[in-house]
């Protein structure tokens, strides 16, 4: 379980990003994390991810914990070695590396060569056209098929849980279906996820829990159905009919997770 635990994060002398949040991401589903620009979500995907030093951030109170293991004091390799990994928001491939060589770098922490070869077989198998295009340069991929990539990259090393930082960013809205089947396809698989959407008629239809973050604190959390059937979430965050709503979250039919267009 992914537990934040009264998580309060500053950047620099004074600026509070994140005051007191605290909930429980439960085991084999999937989490969706909703807000407006400049809400907190990022934040809260570098606090976990063992990145917000980088940005100049630190956690002034509270923890977080994955299982037993307080994760929030241990540096980014070490995260993941204890089974979470992030997907960050803008895809962020290595432009000049192929298909094969960017899924590689997502296995730096497995040891075994048989271990990372059974992965990007595996990743071949979810991801078609990744196999398709195994020695192409990342940079000449459509950017549906970069996201493929990164989402495939986030699987490399085996994650318990999977984080992804606003997938649907700057993606067509024909393929936001194939992602949502893809994060769907992948929680069956076992994988615990947790997505930080902007969209969130997509991430509340494809979440089996919500939390709403506004002005870096929680004004909202529950059944992620129950929360978009709600007048709040409608007026705030999805707008348009509900007839609208449900075409936007709906999975294409039978779309398989290696066919994506851009």
């Amino acid at each position: 379980m992914l537990i934040f635990d009264s998580l309060s994060v500053r950047y620099g002398a004074g600026v509070q990003a994140i005051e007191d949040v605290g909930f429980e991401v439960r085991p084999g589903t999937v989490c969706a994390i909703i807000g407006g620009n400049g809400a907190g979500k990022t934040t809260l995907m570098r606090a976990v991810s063992g990145t917000l030093g980088y940005h100049g951030g630190r956690v002034v109170s509270g923890e977080i914990r994955l299982g037993e293991t307080r994760i929030d004091r241990l540096n980014p390799h070490r995260i993941v070695q204890h089974g979470l990994a992030l997907v960050p928001e803008g895809r962020h491939v290595f432009g000049e590396l192929t298909v094969e060589e960017n899924l590689q770098v997502g296995a730096t922490t497995i040891g075994s060569g048989k271990l990372r070869q059974q992965r990007v077989r595996r990743a071949y198998e979810m991801f078609e056209a990744l196999g398709r295009y195994r020695t192409r340069r990342a940079s000449l991929l459509s950017g549906g098929e970069q996201q493929m990539l990164a989402i495939a990259r986030g699987l490399m090393s085996g994650p318990e849980v999977l984080l992804l930082d606003e997938p649907s960013l700057g993606i067509a809205p024909k393929v936001v279906h194939r992602i949502g089947e893809t994060l769907r396809e992948i929680n069956r698989a076992g994988t615990t996820v947790v997505l930080v959407e902007q969209n969130a008629a997509m991430a509340l239809g494809v979440a089996d829990q919500g939390v709403v973050i506004e002005r870096g604190a929680i004004s909202m959390r529950g059944d992620a159905a129950e929360m978009r059937e709600t007048e709040e979430i409608r007026r705030m965050y999805l707008g348009g009919s509900a007839e609208e709503e449900e075409e936007a979250v709906a999975a294409a039919p039978h779309a398989t997770i290696g066919r994506w267009e851009a």
